[in-house]
């Protein structure tokens, strides 16, 4: 069921919306996640997706910390986010 998450990186903004899309066809609900510098993309990604391309879907938020490993050997915090695009049940 891996098919309906898309994962924001570094590639440019128009492809997560059309991945987004495109998994939009198949689903009935998508997530969008990333981490640390590529949470404005991914919030970027699914507002112009619902703003712009598919009206009339409901979001929810979920925001958290992860703990990735250091080259040194130590630890540091990364901000995550996952962003829940679903149809609403009238469109």
């Amino acid at each position: 069921m891996t098919e309906n998450i898309v994962y924001v990186g570094s590639k440019p903004l128009m492809t997560y919306v059309m991945a987004i899309m495109t998994a939009m066809n198949d689903q009935d609900e998508v997530v969008v996640k990333a981490r640390g510098r590529a949470i404005s993309t991914a919030v970027d990604a699914a507002e112009i997706t619902r703003n712009r391309y598919l009206t009339g879907l409901e979001s929810t938020v979920e925001i958290g910390t992860e703990e990735m490993d250091q080259e040194d050997g130590g630890t540091r915090n990364v901000s995550t986010i996952a962003i829940t695009l679903s149809k609403s049940p009238e469109a």
